[in-house]
């Protein structure tokens, strides 16, 4: 049972701009080292407080979509009482109550079960801290 959790941490750079980073893939490269051809679950958690996760879809205009419905829902503006950092900075230590800071997801034979247009996304507004961490947890 010691090696049926497997954990790695993933250093992003996600850049002065509001973004939907795609981590699909590292989870997969994640996978094949770690659980090749196991069953189980793949959690992926963001120990940040100005940041989530998401599954969607990616590059067809969904990833845009999102960060322009968080724009409408959580304006940066000062309405917040959390206002140290840019203005409106608060907004972004609300989002992990829209965008949960972490996902759990099946994985068969080693591979994630995602639907056919799913991506596994950190979702990032935080535009002070262009350094995340995200932890790559699989039990099986």
């Amino acid at each position: 049972m010691a090696d049926a959790l497997r954990t790695s941490i993933l250093d992003i750079t996600t850049g002065s701009t509001q973004t939907v980073y795609d981590l699909t893939g590292d989870c997969e490269a994640f996978l094949r080292d770690e659980a090749p051809d196991r069953d189980g679950l793949l959690n992926i958690f963001v120990p940040h407080a100005t940041a989530g996760v998401a599954i969607l879809e990616t590059g067809a205009g969904s990833d845009d979509d999102l960060i322009a419905l968080l724009r409408d829902l959580l304006p940066a503006d000062n309405r917040w009482h959390h206002r140290h950092g840019t203005p409106g900075h608060g907004r972004d230590h609300v989002l992990p109550a829209l965008v949960a800071p972490h996902a759990t997801l099946p994985v068969l034979a080693g591979r994630l079960a995602l639907g056919t247009w799913q991506s596994v996304c950190l979702v990032d507004t935080n535009v002070d801290n262009p350094r995340r961490q995200v932890r790559l947890s699989f039990l099986g």
